[in-house]
């Protein structure tokens, strides 16, 4: 059987950042952390949040970490642009989409929410794994309608360049941005710039 010790290092090689909730079949293993911690053997990277000290990270470290602080979100606007290699921007924050409004940012970690329900927050949702974790993104064509919906935040030009280059791409279809769209609610917001492609 096990050590809660080497439990926590198989979590995390397989995670980049894990919580002392995901090394399994443990009922405390936060003392076991604090020691590890104190030992060097992992270093402890946010409030409740953990890594070995020479972790691998890749270029969506940040997503993957934001996920672990913030359980529920979703990837959006420009850092899911940036996931699916769309435009130019290089987010500084992590911008994520939210249900409610209960959790605070923490100040260490730079980070932006934005808020829907119902349907707008549901649709296109997609799962794919980063560094071992889960983390929810946004398809492209919602990605696309979400940058219209909340281009006072991040600029039209944004808004546009990545439809233009999603379309370019055939990074979506026609009938998925407008489903996006309708979801959204700003289709008449779109549509002179859809029928600007379509020329």
């Amino acid at each position: 059987m096990k050590t809660i010790r080497e439990r926590v290092l198989e979590v995390a090689r397989k995670q980049s950042v894990f919580r002392a909730g995901d090394v399994q079949d443990a009922a405390d293993p936060r003392s076991t952390l604090r020691r590890m911690v104190a030992q060097g053997e992992i270093a402890r990277v946010g409030r409740g949040l953990y890594a070995l000290p020479d972790a691998e990270v890749n270029k969506y470290h940040s997503l993957a970490e934001a996920t672990k602080r913030y359980p529920g979100g979703v990837i959006c606007l420009t850092s899911a642009l940036f996931f699916h290699g769309i435009g130019t921007q290089m987010p500084y924050e992590t911008w994520m989409m939210r249900l409610d409004r209960k959790m605070t940012p923490n100040q260490n970690f730079p980070i932006r929410f934005v808020y829907c329900t119902g349907a707008a927050f549901s649709h296109g949702m997609e799962s794919h794994r980063i560094e071992g974790t889960e983390v929810s993104i946004y398809a492209l064509a919602k990605t696309v309608a979400d940058c219209f919906k909340y281009r006072n935040k991040i600029g039209l030009d944004v808004a546009t360049e990545a439809l233009q280059e999603g379309w370019r791409e055939k990074r979506f279809t026609m009938d998925e941005l407008w489903k996006a769209a309708k979801v959204c609610r700003i289709q008449s917001i779109i549509q002179p710039y859809v029928e600007m492609l379509v020329q």
